[in-house]
């Protein structure tokens, strides 16, 4: 059999290289030539973290070095998620200009009415601070006005611990 025409036939030539020593390479020269054209204290979406790690905080995601984060930033979900982000501005930044009256917290419509009492659970968020919470809404029909409440819901701030006797 002749061997002479084959790939890596000439002495010292090596192997091919197989698919995933080949994606290892490509991703290093990725990772170069980002850390070249990039500067990643620039990138408000990156953060180390106390481990020695990074993070993405758009996406939430946990990175063992610079190239990791760098190909990340270039991979499909970072770039979708700044996609809704910027839409979500936009949108956001579209109402603000439009109404300059003080704003009540944006409540969804869709929540869900579950048995007795009734209640209602509405995702709601701030237009000042953009965080998100909760809304819950409890109806009593049975309760009158002179009824008092068994129970009252405090928050930890209302709360003091008392003094062992």
């Amino acid at each position: 059999m002749d061997f002479q025409n084959r790939a890596g036939s000439k002495p010292g030539a090596g192997a091919l290289m197989s698919n995933s020593e080949s994606n290892v390479a490509r991703r290093e020269r990725l990772r170069k030539l980002a850390l070249e054209t990039i500067d990643i204290e620039k990138d408000p979406y990156f953060m180390r973290n106390h481990l020695g790690s990074y993070e993405c905080k758009l996406c939430l995601t946990l990175h063992t070095n610079e190239g990791s984060y760098l190909a990340h930033t270039q991979g499909k979900k970072h770039q979708t998620n700044l996609a809704r982000r910027a839409t979500r501005d936009a949108k956001d930044n579209e109402q603000s200009a439009a109404v300059h009256r003080p704003m009540l917290p944006k409540i969804n419509k869709n929540v869900v009415k579950i048995g007795r009492p009734g209640y209602k659970v509405t995702k709601v968020r701030d237009p000042q601070s953009k965080q998100f919470g909760l809304l819950f809404e409890i109806t009593y029909p049975e309760v009158t006005d002179e009824t008092k409440p068994r129970h009252r819901f405090m928050a930890a701030y209302e709360q003091r611990v008392e003094v062992p006797n």
